[in-house]
């Protein structure tokens, strides 16, 4: 039987670059072979994001529909400088807890929802932190990088974190085991060697 490993911190924590690496060496596919379960958003598509890949890219009418059917395990809503913007989970089949172990990224409240679907045994949560200035920097430098930079949603997201991953939601959520992402190789192999010891 599987299990979903849910990655989960602040933004610019580095939790993207974390989660492709565990899916795509080979060393470390070799022992930890996740499948992914591909979120949807209504958010626009970036720079360098695919169908399909990151997301599923939808819109609120496709939101609408798929929470009528009764297939959203989990979803998050924010009022953005540009919108309203959902994030969310759907049992569209994919998912094959008898056969197969997972890998995604989500918030908090997301892995809450997911213990509360599947059970809290088939969930482990994976904190990823890091100091809140650096986390700074890094969002500004790949903001830098979009063809059309998105500086107040930035900012917004940024401050939102404090309030998302506070003391009392993180207590509420079980505390779960946090790696320090100093260094990606290190946060890596010490992500990889956790989650091998419980699966």
């Amino acid at each position: 039987m599987g299990k979903i490993v849910c990655l989960m911190g602040k933004s610019s924590t580095g939790k993207d670059t974390i989660y492709k690496e565990l899916l795509g060496r080979e060393d470390l596919r070799a022992a930890l072979p996740f499948e992914t379960i591909v979120p949807y958003t209504t958010r626009p598509i970036r720079a360098g994001e695919r169908e399909g890949v990151e997301y599923h890219f939808t819109d609120e009418a496709g939101f609408q529909k798929l929470k009528a059917d009764g297939k959203i395990i989990e979803d998050r809503a924010y009022n953005t400088c540009h919108g309203l913007w959902r994030y969310f989970t759907v049992n569209d089949g994919s998912i094959r807890l008898e056969e197969k172990n997972y890998l995604i990224i989500g918030t908090l409240e997301a892995y809450q929802a997911f213990r509360k679907y599947f059970g809290d045994e088939k969930v482990l949560p994976v904190l990823v932190t890091l100091d809140d200035g650096v986390r700074l920097q890094r969002a500004l430098d790949r903001e830098k990088r979009q063809e059309h930079p998105k500086y107040e949603e930035m900012c917004r997201r940024f401050l939102a974190d404090s309030e998302d991953f506070s003391d009392e939601k993180l207590a509420q959520a079980g505390n779960p085991r946090g790696f320090v992402n100093h260094d990606l190789e290190t946060c890596i192999q010490e992500i990889a060697a956790y989650a091998k010891s419980n699966l």
